[in-house]
């Protein structure tokens, strides 16, 4: 019985002559596990031969037929039925290892033994059956992933020395501008030079709705243009692009196997070598005690058939790969089946606040010079200055007002010496004074033994805008061996507009306790919380202090999951049982640092993931439920009311296509 898994990721690293035979073997079976379409095809044919050759053997019995037509008949079902089989356990036998394949040949060439042909060639027809139906179904699966390659265009059309020429994209350098026309499909990741469109992102980020792109948006390859044509200068390699990136990770998760899957792999070993000594047994027993040879190895054989745990050890990994494939659509990222599994046990989550549960578009509100200083009045020198420090930093305060001095057509003097207090502020030198720019516990703490005017001024201004739910921050400059406050700025972040209703969804979900870790000041972290229903806020929390405050969250809870943007909450989320990053289209930290990526940016993506994870847990439980159920019903059967081996037969390849078949259904998930 071939396990899917992946043939990519285990050519990377296994199956050269230096790996031990267990693995050596593992990548054998893997890179045979879903056939190509022309192995797929002769594997077709070969059931039906071994179908007409079961039948034509059982009709030439009943009619009289010459015995070199019936065994005829039966020969060939039994060469087409076990031909891939034999391959598998001859194989598995030099390594040396033990297949469920083997179990099954063995059992047809019992039957056989014993004059009972039929059986035995129903059997191998049933098993390769059954092994045609798995390779399809897992193959479904694989074929939907694999259908994101096609999604990234060979060529581009690019600008070159005035002209537009055709160009492979992976020819394409970072600079270059490219023409994208009505209903193409954009094929490199870049920033709207000219023209304005709708995009369909949803190949890529899940979104139903098409986006509005107009110059300085970004765009990503794989998405197509809809309504117009746009000049677009390219951000990004072929090979660095979102889409990329995308496929790499989908084909790596696709290799990384569940705890469920990889415990069944570990135990596949021993439950063959128990089968044969349990059908050993079957046969001994009843010899020793008197009973008739033919009876006795056919009830064997029908036990050896019913405890094969084909439908156990594909229970698990067509479930999974169904289910990554269905987040994959959504524009739901799992690294892994590992981390699907986990997600349904999630009953903590912790949400950063900037990004995550608000918009992430900070705007600068506030810039106000304190009264008595040389900038009094001079609004647009503090924020000139402010600027000039802050050009350097990446923090979204800092962007903010970047931005702002950029609208008022301001042009910041230059800064040198930059340095950053992670948490609490910058600083660095400008027209040869330093200019410190921070939140509260940046003055209080940071900057020891100096004389600060205007602080207690500065502090309460602060207050009273950290009351009107504002983000706020001091402004000092070097005044001989002293400080003065110049003045502060202030800004706000909008809440998304979906936060409140993913909220509710997570607690209908089952998510016990919502969490809010942010660096920013308590008051406004409360104001957002409070609008939300969050249960607990902490504030003002430095990187390492939100690692604490997981820690004690999992202390309490199964599973906990922090979402965050991926950069400063890089810590927390290494440290969650389930990492969320948010917006992968076009965050590259997001995808290193995040065990599941939402694509799209999209909140309400993340009740999604957790009712997926849900879903295919319940799967799983199920798929095993059905498949020792089978088992031990059999067994059970055979035992008391001794039923032949056909229905043994039928019972275990049917257990094993159903568990397949339940598996795949996970494809369409579309949410609870």
């Amino acid at each position: 019985m071939q396990q899917p898994s992946s043939p990519e990721h285990v050519g990377d690293t296994v199956g050269t002559t230096t790996d031990p035979p267990e693995l050596r073997r593992e990548a054998a079976k893997d890179e045979e596990a879903v056939p190509d379409g022309a192995t797929f095809k002769r594997e077709g044919a070969f059931v039906v031969l071994t179908f007409v050759g079961m039948i034509g053997g059982l009709l030439a019995s009943w009619f009289d037929g010459a015995s070199w037509l019936v065994w005829t008949c039966y020969g060939g079902a039994y060469v087409f039925g076990g031909w891939y089989g034999l391959k598998e356990s001859i194989s598995a036998l030099q390594e040396p290892a033990v297949e469920i394949d083997l179990l099954m040949i063995i059992a047809a060439l019992g039957a056989l033994t014993i004059g009972a042909p039929f059986e035995g060639a129903m059997l191998l027809f049933l098993f390769s059956l059954s092994n045609v139906l798995q390779h399809y179904a897992i193959g479904r699966s694989r074929d939907a992933i694999r259908s994101l390659m096609q999604l990234r265009p060979e060529s581009a059309q690019v600008r070159r020395d005035g002209e537009e020429v055709t160009v492979p994209i992976d020819d394409v350098e970072i600079g270059e501008v490219f023409v994208v026309r009505p209903g193409d499909r954009i094929p490199l990741d870049g920033v709207v030079e000219a023209g304005e469109t709708t995009v369909d992102q949803s190949s890529l980020t899940g979104e139903s709705v098409p986006i509005t792109k107009a110059p300085g948006d970004e765009v990503f390859g794989g998405t197509i243009n809809e309504t117009g044509s746009l000049e677009v200068r390219v951000t990004r390699e072929a090979e660095e692009s979102a889409i990329s990136k995308l496929i790499h990770m989908v084909e790596e998760a696709r290799s990384e196997k569940a705890p469920t899957q990889r415990l069944i792999d570990r135990l596949e070993q021993p439950y063959v070598l128990s089968v044969f000594a349990f059908t050993a047994v079957a046969v001994a027993v009843p010899l020793g005690l008197g009973h008739e040879f033919d009876p006795t190895f056919y009830r064997a054989m029908t036990l050896m058939v019913a405890a094969s745990p084909c439908a156990v050890i594909l229970s698990t990994p067509a479930a999974v790969l169904s289910a990554i494939t269905a987040g994959a659509r959504q524009g739901v990222l799992f690294k892994g089946g590992e981390h699907v599994e986990r997600t349904a046990t999630v009953d903590a989550i912790a949400f950063d606040k900037t990004g995550t549960l608000t918009e992430g578009n900070t705007r600068l509100t506030d810039v106000t010079p304190r009264r008595g200083t040389s900038l009094e009045g001079d609004d647009d020198r503090l924020l000139a200055l402010a600027a000039a420090v802050q050009a350097r930093s990446e923090h979204h305060l800092a962007e903010a007002t970047v931005e702002e001095a950029e609208e008022r057509g301001l042009e910041p003097p230059n800064a040198s010496g930059f340095e950053a207090v992670v948490g609490k502020g910058v600083h660095a030198r400008v027209d040869g004074r330093t200019i410190h720019i921070g939140n509260s516990r940046y003055f209080e703490t940071v900057i020891e033994g100096e004389t600060i005017v205007g602080l207690e001024e500065g502090l309460e201004a602060l207050r009273a805008l950290e009351s009107d739910g504002k983000t706020s921050v001091l402004v000092a400059r070097e005044d001989g061996d002293d400080l003065e406050i110049l003045g502060w700025l202030a800004f706000t972040d909008t809440i998304r507009e979906n936060a409140a209703a993913t909220i509710t969804r997570l607690r209908e979900l089952g998510v016990e306790r919502i969490v809010m870790l942010t660096g920013d000041n308590e008051r406004v972290a409360r104001s957002i919380a409070a609008e939300l229903e969050i249960d607990e806020v902490y504030a003002a929390l430095l990187p390492e202090q939100k690692v604490d405050r997981i820690e004690r969250l999992q202390e309490r809870h199964e599973a906990v999951a922090m979402v965050g943007d991926g950069v400063n909450d890089a810590p927390a989320l290494a440290t969650a049982d389930v990492s969320v990053g948010m917006g992968g289209a076009g965050t590259d930290v997001a995808l290193e640092t995040a065990e599941v990526v939402l694509m799209s940016d999209d909140l309400e993506k993340l009740p999604y993931a957790l009712a997926l994870g849900r879903e295919t847990h319940k799967t799983l439980v199920v798929n095993l439920v059905i498949a020792f159920g089978a088992i031990a019903i059999m067994i059970g059967a055979i035992l008391t009311a001794g039923i032949p081996l056909p229905i043994a037969v039928i019972g275990h390849e049917g257990s094993t296509v159903l568990v397949c078949l339940i598996g795949l259904r996970l494809i369409g998930f579309q949410g609870a």
